[in-house]
């Protein structure tokens, strides 16, 4: 599906190198091996627009990280991401591992890990540990 989609980006000129060089990176960001505690970290960092909060060093421009965490809220859960935005209001992301990076902004970066996937591809516990937190510590954006 991928390799298709990027056929069909090169033949309407969206593409501007060639498709198995995309694919490649695109399969490299893909296979990034991160623990829970990498999830989080990440998160956090994105939870306190750019920052390192150990360093204080902006390590993102905090306009890519609003893109982000609009993208996060919008298809960060594949076609779950609707009904999440609904029951947790956090912007995140999934992974085909079972990994969720969520966050609260300006609060808390989030990771947890769940391998066994709902039919929409995010981690069953992860989801429901998340929206459960969400609602009891009062955390939805919305």
């Amino acid at each position: 599906m991928n390799r298709s989609m990027a056929y069909f980006l090169l033949d309407k000129g969206i593409l501007g190198c060639g498709v198995e060089e995309v694919l490649d990176i695109y399969f490299r960001h893909c296979s990034i091996k991160v623990c829970c505690e990498d999830l989080a970290r990440m998160a956090l960092v994105l939870a306190l627009d750019g920052t390192d909060p150990l360093t204080g060093k902006t390590l993102i421009p905090r306009r890519y990280v609003q893109i982000t965490k609009t993208f996060m809220v919008t298809c960060g859960m594949y076609n779950g991401s609707g009904e999440f935005a609904i029951s947790a209001g956090l912007p995140a992301k999934s992974g085909v591992s079972g990994g969720i990076l969520t966050l609260v902004p300006g609060r808390y970066g989030i990771g947890v890990v769940g391998p066994a996937l709902n039919p929409k591809g995010n981690s069953i516990a992860g989801v429901q540990l998340i929206e459960r937190l969400s609602r009891t510590l009062d955390w939805s954006l919305f």
